[in-house]
């Protein structure tokens, strides 16, 4: 399983800066990732249920900690793709919780982080990260699944 992660303000997609994020809401790119990996599988796994891509989205820094948290240590998961959202500036704790954890995590922004306001340039969470990927929309998200799956 991969599970997506996303942090605060993205439930807002679609409505928040569109000249930033654009107009698709997240369930329109989570709705996207299901067609766009429809019939492939983390390793050639089969699940119970089918379903391999596991969504999450919270706007609480202690509520994605524990997803973190959970997610890494599941046997199940085969990494997670987590676009902190503006965490990725200042939270140590999403940082840590992101090296504590086995699975490995590729971070993702939709809008390019360095070419935005100066307090965007610097993720503390991405060094935690086997890789980030920012500045390719939606595109950024199917970039990090197919690193998971390789």
């Amino acid at each position: 399983m991969i599970c997506v992660v996303n942090g605060p303000n993205l439930n807002l997609l679609g409505r928040r800066e569109p000249e930033v994020y654009g107009t698709e809401t997240l369930a329109d790119i989570e709705a996207w990732l299901v067609r766009r990996f429809e019939g492939r599988r983390p390793h050639g796994r089969e699940y119970a249920d089918g379903v391999w891509l596991k969504f999450f989205q919270s706007n609480s820094e202690g509520e994605l900690v524990s997803i973190i948290q959970e997610m890494g240590y599941d046997p199940d998961v085969t990494g997670i793709v987590f676009n902190p959202g503006a965490y990725a500036h200042y939270s140590i704790a999403l940082r840590d919780a992101v090296a504590a954890v086995p699975a490995p995590v590729v971070e993702v922004h939709l809008s390019n982080i360095h070419a935005r306001e100066d307090f965007r340039h610097r993720s503390v969470t991405a060094g935690a990260c086997r890789g980030m990927v920012c500045g390719l929309g939606k595109t950024g998200y199917a970039l990090a699944i197919e690193s998971l799956l390789e």
